[in-house]
């Protein structure tokens, strides 16, 4: 079961909340008056620069090779 806590009480710890969720990477629900208003979520780590678009290339041609339709880059 998801962790809760009063709107009041969030606003007072909102801070230190914060940092429980960044740590714990537990949701937390924020309520008011007993019903469920907000969930505070941990983000998602960051994925690694390097490599983040491999496989993402769907066609491999040859980009310098003539192509069959004429035109004139002067105009």
């Amino acid at each position: 079961m998801e962790k809760t806590i009063g709107a009041g009480d969030f606003k007072a710890r909102c801070l230190q909340l914060l940092d429980e969720v960044a740590t714990s990477r537990e949701p937390l629900v924020v309520t008011k008056h007993g019903k469920p208003v907000a969930r505070l979520v941990p983000m998602p780590p960051a994925a690694p620069l390097f490599g983040a678009l491999a496989g993402s290339v769907l066609e491999e041609t040859d980009i310098v090779a003539p192509i069959d339709v004429e035109w004139n880059a002067t105009k």
